[in-house]
């Protein structure tokens, strides 16, 4: 566990460095955040819908300030598999799997909060209906911070199994763009699960990608009851458990199977 302490400390301190980037995506995300809650403060004005709108607008803002865990890649993993350098890796004493879980992990985790703690704080500044709302009370906070803790896991594991396909076809760009893809519709960075029908609701937050940022969101708003934290909490364990198993799986085969060509 030590060593992997190093690789995540190594790699967060890499992201940390980038901060001319992180504050480009800050300005991007806050500018898109504003345009959407224009458009959705337009449509409740032309038809108002059952969710509130302060609902809508801290949806999208936690959607902005976050969307940096959505889409983060890991572009060394790339180029190693796609180059042969990844036999460079295979000589570590570490599982690799693990060791760029933690990467990815850690990439996740640091490029995520250099764009969401300022975004957010500007965020609360905003009028009502145009800003981050407070939470649903004391238990919404307080649950839906795990929630998105095991999100970022559940996305971490996600993107593992998109770079074993990149083992197969040596080209991360399809899977990737599929991922992205299913991840911006199901995970309501596009338009907010809460407004899908209702009869569609049962099948779309039981999916890997809603367990990503919209049950955290859900559970800061008020959308989930308290007590369906442990449930929705259990599913998204579920689900990461599962997803990293595969990931595993997927792994293990394809290092069994790996060609490692050049000289």
């Amino acid at each position: 566990m030590r060593a992997y302490w190093c690789v995540f400390r190594m790699r967060r301190r890499m992201e940390l460095q980038y901060r001319g980037a992180a504050l480009g995506g800050f300005i991007c995300q806050l500018f898109f955040g504003l345009i959407l809650i224009a458009l959705y403060r337009a449509l409740y004005a032309g038809k108002p819908q059952a969710v509130p709108i302060s609902h809508i607008s801290s949806y999208v803002w936690l959607q902005q300030a976050f969307f940096r865990m959505l889409l983060a890649t890991d572009p060394d993993l790339a180029d190693k598999i796609r180059t042969g350098s990844i036999a460079y890796d295979l000589c570590r004493p570490l599982h690799l799997y693990t060791y760029y879980y933690v990467r990815i992990l850690a990439q996740k985790l640091v490029g995520s909060l250099l764009r969401a703690v300022p975004m957010l704080a500007v965020a609360c500044l905003l009028p009502e209906g145009w800003g981050l709302a407070s939470p649903a009370g004391a238990s919404a906070l307080l649950t839906s911070l795990p929630a998105l803790f095991i999100g970022l896991l559940c996305v971490s594991a996600l993107e593992n199994i998109t770079m074993a396909f990149t083992m197969r076809t040596l080209d991360p760009r399809g899977m990737q763009a599929l991922l992205n893809m299913l991840m911006m519709v199901f995970a309501g960075n596009i338009l907010p699960l809460t407004l899908f029908p209702d009869s569609w609701q049962p099948i779309i937050t039981r999916l890997p990608y809603a367990q990503l940022l919209d049950a955290p969101i859900r559970l800061y708003t008020g959308d989930y009851a308290a007590s369906a934290a442990p449930g929705i909490l259990l599913l998204q364990s579920a689900w990461t458990v599962a997803l990293a198993a595969a990931g595993l799986l997927f792994w293990r085969v394809n290092q069994k199977r790996m060609v490692v060509q050049g000289g």
